[in-house]
């Protein structure tokens, strides 16, 4: 229920980049916390809702450059996140080698 109470809220109240709202103004809306918003964009965005983001806050997307924007953005932080699991792993190699070494949930190994 709350999917569609975030989507139809947004289409009807922030379509539109220029209409972003900030995600403490959604939580309060919806009365969900923070990590509740976030997993229902998440959500909303897998369904093909389309859910946009800036530095503004979120927003239904009215146009096709939005969600192109959206998707820069977020492959943008994939990179990013991304070169900080590269540079984890090296730091590893400071640890003692001796201990025993469980794979990482999904599979990686070293």
């Amino acid at each position: 229920m709350q999917k569609e109470q975030l989507a139809e809220y947004l289409h009807r109240y922030h379509h539109g980049a220029e209409n972003a709202v900030i995600s403490k103004i959604l939580e309060q809306a919806l009365g969900i916390s923070g990590k509740e918003l976030r997993d229902i964009v998440n959500v909303l965005r897998r369904e093909g809702i389309p859910i946009a983001s800036d530095q503004r806050g979120y927003f239904y997307a009215k146009t096709e450059a939005e969600v192109r924007l959206t998707i820069r953005h977020m492959r943008n932080r994939i990179s990013g996140i991304s070169a900080a699991v590269s540079g984890l792993r090296r730091s590893l190699a400071a640890f003692d080698d001796t201990q025993i070494r469980l794979p990482l949930e999904g599979g990686d190994d070293f």
